[in-house]
């Protein structure tokens, strides 16, 4: 695999390092600005709005800039953004600066991908999107117990001076060793980048990821009061549990994308299940703190294994004119399912059957993104077997 795709890769440290990292301070964040813990977690939900918004609209206005360029200038705002969220005085304005820093996100991951399918062979481009988003497995290995370490210990705002800290890094190694575009990007006009959106399958693509990780952060969001309110760890335990949680996400990432090269659908398919059936057994695991231990690191590989299978989904159902719109369309997609999940589960909490029952609920959310996926597999199947069969020449 060339370089160019592991600078990608530091990119996407940054950025998940920046998403993620929140969700092991809701409860700093919650105390020291006088705000619930729910109301902390729409954070996340403001962050996944913003990128969801911000990715298309960002896409379409930077078209014809260089793609090297283009991702070195939103290192540079996800960098400013994590500045302004260390000096928030207030709820407000932490939110304000979340969003501002979500607007690098989505574009971000959207160009990478292609850029990073650009670098290798065609037989590996799943994988080759599977090590850029590796960054995202890392930041959770890594940089969010690091986080909520830090946190912990020197109070929320150090955290995202760290963070800033590494969008400096990240800037400085994408600007080195990702290589320049061969070519210019071809000019293509608003039209001919809105028509990948009359294709039906593009949509089903963007609902089952945006479904499949609802699910995922209907948990994920509020995994730290989970494990010390339901298990009965304590605060000092999440962060260690959370270095599970991203070993389990490395593990899936990456035999997602060995998986999805070799037959796309199934690996969807297959993930979708696994991850369901996963949070739905994850109620019972957890009462016992061996069990949940165990099976945050089994949510993390599931969660993971369905990203690069879900982003390849999108990609070859846009291919032509308007690629580049979809791929950022399905990074936000991801992310409107971030917010969907982060939503789902604080209603659970506040309005539903409560804490204990927000794994349950992801499980039937994720369902709903199962039930999308084999709709799609339905049509695959329907325009196939539509398509004229060519008559033998005749001699």
């Amino acid at each position: 695999m060339p370089i160019g795709l592991f600078a990608l890769t530091a990119g996407a440290f940054g950025i998940g390092t920046t998403e993620f990292v929140i969700m092991g301070l809701l409860l700093q964040v919650s105390a020291d600005l006088g705000i619930s813990v729910s109301t902390a977690g729409l954070l996340i939900s403001g962050y996944a709005l913003g990128v969801f918004a911000g990715a298309p609209l960002l896409t379409l206005m930077t078209g014809r800039l260089p793609r090297k360029t283009l991702l070195v200038a939103l290192m540079v705002v996800f960098t400013i953004g994590n500045i302004a969220c260390a000096l928030a005085p207030d709820y407000a304005s932490l939110m304000v600066a979340r969003v501002i820093t979500s607007l690098a996100h989505g574009t971000f991951f959207g160009v990478g991908s292609i850029v990073a399918t650009g670098l290798v062979a065609p037989d590996r481009k799943a994988s080759a999107i599977a090590i850029m988003f590796t960054g995202l497995t890392m930041a959770t290995l890594l940089g969010v117990p690091f986080g909520a370490w830090l946190g912990l210990h020197f109070g929320w705002r150090s955290t995202f001076w760290a963070v800033a800290l590494i969008g400096v890094a990240a800037t400085l190694v994408l600007a080195v060793f990702v290589p320049a575009d061969r070519t210019a990007p071809q000019p293509l006009s608003l039209r001919q980048e809105l028509t990948v959106l009359a294709k039906p399958q593009v949509w089903l693509g963007l609902l089952m990821t945006a479904l499949g990780f609802a699910g995922v952060f209907a948990v994920f969001t509020y995994i730290q009061p989970l494990l010390t309110r339901i298990t009965g760890f304590s605060d000092a335990a999440v962060s260690p549990i959370l270095l599970v949680f991203g070993g389990g996400l490395a593990i899936g990432n990456l035999l997602g994308g060995k998986l999805a090269d070799k037959r796309l659908m199934p690996t969807l398919l297959g993930s979708l299940i696994a991850l369901a059936l996963v949070e739905g057994v994850m109620t019972f695991a957890l009462q016992h703190k061996m069990a949940a231990i165990l099976f945050v690191g089994v949510m993390g590989i599931a969660a993971f294994a369905t990203v690069a299978p879900l982003q390849m989904r999108v990609l070859e159902k846009a291919e032509g004119a308007g690629q580049g719109l979809a791929s950022s369309l399905n990074i936000a997609a991801f992310n409107l399912g971030n917010a969907l999940g982060a939503w789902v589960g604080g209603l659970t909490i506040d309005q539903g059957p409560g804490l204990g029952a927000v794994t349950w609920v992801a499980a039937l959310v994720t369902l709903a993104g199962l039930a999308v996926a084999l709709l799609s597999r339905v049509l695959d199947r329907g325009t196939a077997a539509a398509r004229p069969v060519m008559a033998a020449p005749l001699h």
